[in-house]
């Protein structure tokens, strides 16, 4: 992805022990545990994304975004900022497990020239990177991780074509399948689970979309998304 992008349930206790078997479960509710263990906002490979890295990297867009509003163009309502912001950290867990799935190590500072070069290419530079950055709900402080993101990208093309940049568009477009297929197995073999109170893994965009529940369905029907959820690995 480029950068140009709760449930309540209520119990009636009898006895102490009801008491605290209803607290567990309402917690559990709140925190949308289950198949994710409780204070996660998702799981890869085993490895928790807690609520509350989420909740700080949540406040940091936000406060970057209120503090710069007048020239920032949110992508996104405001309300999606917890899935913007998950979807992020897990685009970055998966590209760390395609990098080291195909012995791909890049270093500080070939991602510090990673994100020089991609913000060259967006056409902005200093502060106005940043906005454009969180308008596309990323938070000041993850842009290093943008940078080793597409740092690893980078690697991994040369390694497609051969050991050498690739250095037309055409070249480029015809090693994206290879480069999407070994991502889309990078992603699968992480078996992420996404806490349900913070949506759902679309594999098709790699990104969190909100979760599809009856309680929170319109009374009238609403036009139909041009692409639906990809909720398996296509590959």
């Amino acid at each position: 992805m480029s950068l140009a992008h709760t449930r309540r349930e209520a119990v009636v206790p009898r006895t102490i022990v009801c008491v605290l078997a209803a607290a567990a479960a309402a917690v559990c509710a709140l925190s949308g545990c289950g198949p994710v263990r409780m204070g996660a906002a998702a799981i890869t490979g085993g490895q928790r994304i807690t609520v509350t890295t989420l909740s700080d990297q949540v406040a940091n867009l936000e406060q970057a975004y209120q503090a710069g509003k007048a020239s920032i163009q949110l992508q996104f309502p405001l309300s999606q900022a917890p899935q913007q912001v998950l979807g992020w950290l897990l685009r970055f867990r998966i590209r760390d497990e395609l990098a080291a799935r195909n012995h791909v190590v890049v270093s500080t500072g070939e991602s510090q020239r990673a994100l020089t070069t991609l913000a060259r290419q967006t056409g902005r530079t200093g502060r106005a990177f940043v906005q454009l950055a969180v308008a596309n709900g990323l938070a000041p402080d993850m842009l290093p991780a943008l940078g080793r993101y597409e740092a690893i990208q980078n690697a991994e093309f040369i390694r497609l074509n051969g050991g050498t940049q690739p250095r037309t568009q055409a070249r480029i477009q015809a090693l994206s399948g290879a480069f999407s297929h070994r991502e889309c197995v990078a992603a699968k073999s992480l078996n992420i689970q996404v806490n349900p109170q913070f949506g759902r893994m679309d594999y098709g965009t790699l990104s969190v979309v909100p979760a599809a529940t009856p309680l929170s369905a319109p009374t009238v029907p609403s036009p139909a998304p041009s692409t639906k959820p990809r909720l398996t690995p296509p590959c």
